[in-house]
Formats: C-alpha cells, sequence, structure tokens
C-alpha cells in the first residue's frame, strides 16, 4: 500500500468478500511472508512463513459465512509506530445454522513494515480485537446478554466497594499530598503539570 490510510478500507473488502483466488493474491500481495494474525479464536504467531496459516484462517473465515456484510467506520494511522486502526462492523452468518446472524464490532489494528526499495507498507500483524459480548456471538447466540448482565453485576460491585471502603481514597489522598509537598510541588503546580501534560497529548 502506498497510502494505508485510503487503501486499507478496499483490501479489507477484498480479504472478505472476495472469490478465494482473490482473497489469495490479496493476502500475498498485503501480508509480509511472516505475517501474524492474532484473533479471540485463534493466533499464527511470526515465522518464516506464518502467512500460509493467515490463508488458512481468511479461507475458513469465508466457509463458515459466504456472505459477510462489512463495513469500515474509521481509520487512524499511526505513522511513527507504523500502526494502522480500523474499526469494522460486520454480519457473519454461518450456513450452517439457518436464519443466524452475528453483527459484531471490532478495532483491527495491523502492524505495517515499510519497504524502503518500493515505498510501499506490508501488513506484518492483525490483532482483531472484540470486546467479550461481540465475539461471544460467534459461538452463543444470544450469549451477550449474559455478558452484558456479568459486566452490569461487576459495575454495581465496583459502585458499591468504592462506597464502604471510601476511607482508602482519604488515605490515598492524604499521602499523595503529603508526597508533593515533599517534592516542593503545591496543588497549583500538579493541575499546571496535568494541563501541560494533556495538550503534549494533544
Amino acid at each position: 500500500m502506498e497510502n494505508p490510510e485510503r487503501e486499507i478500507s478496499g483490501v479489507i473488502h477484498l480479504l472478505t468478500q472476495s472469490p478465494p483466488s482473490t482473497q489469495q493474491e490479496a493476502i500475498d500481495t498485503y501480508f509480509t511472508p511472516d505475517a501474524s494474525f492474532t484473533h479471540p479464536f485463534c493466533r499464527t504467531g511470526s515465522w518464516e512463513n506464518s502467512r500460509f496459516l493467515v490463508h488458512a484462517i481468511y479461507r475458513w473465515y469465508k466457509i463458515m459465512s459466504p456472505k459477510i456484510d462489512i463495513t469500515v467506520h474509521s481509520v487512524a494511522f499511526d505513522k511513527p509506530n507504523l500502526l494502522l486502526y480500523v474499526t469494522i462492523s460486520q454480519i457473519f452468518r454461518i450456513w450452517l445454522v439457518p436464519f443466524y446472524r452475528a453483527p459484531v464490532k471490532l478495532v483491527t489494528v495491523l502492524e505495517l513494515r515499510h519497504n524502503k526499495g518500493d515505498g510501499k507498507y506490508y501488513i506484518t500483524s492483525q490483532n482483531d480485537l472484540y470486546q467479550v459480548d461481540q465475539f461471544v456471538k460467534f459461538v452463543a447466540p444470544g450469549g451477550w446478554v449474559l455478558v452484558w448482565l456479568w459486566q452490569f453485576w461487576a459495575t454495581l460491585f465496583c459502585l458499591l466497594g468504592a462506597v464502604a471502603l471510601w476511607p482508602v481514597s482519604v488515605v490515598e489522598e492524604w499521602v499523595g499530598r503529603k508526597g508533593e509537598l515533599g517534592t516542593g510541588r503545591n496543588g497549583a503546580d500538579g493541575e499546571i503539570e496535568l494541563l501541560d501534560a494533556e495538550r503534549r497529548r494533544s
């Protein structure tokens, strides 16, 4: 890819919605031979010809769901670190299970390698990041409800714990303020430093 931000959407559609021969050609074109693939359900690692397993994963993906609706919502390129972040939604249909469809959202993190010879970027690592309530849809229809219940219960537990153990926060605040005074910093200086840190991040 000469312009990863602009081209990655088309590459993703080639990988997920094209015939087998086109899909294979796309993997050979855009992935390095030692490319790795990481997903909640599978992992290849990176070795001399690990791209062979990337072929197998994408092929099985299409065998399980011959018709996939996929939308690329956003792309962000961290050029200094050669990382491409892609937000995607897809509808996965397993042909073995009639009328079943799994609409899921994910963020794919692609690590790129820049070839100075041809000036192009190649994918050396793909890491598909799903929330638990998303990837559970692949294996347990309706399982996301249990995940949501667990997450809401955990949030309630956090609330009860924060209220019940508020003295711990008071002690932490006191120790933190005392440490600032010991190093010659006061509250105003600390606030200024926080603002400076936020400006640097933005």
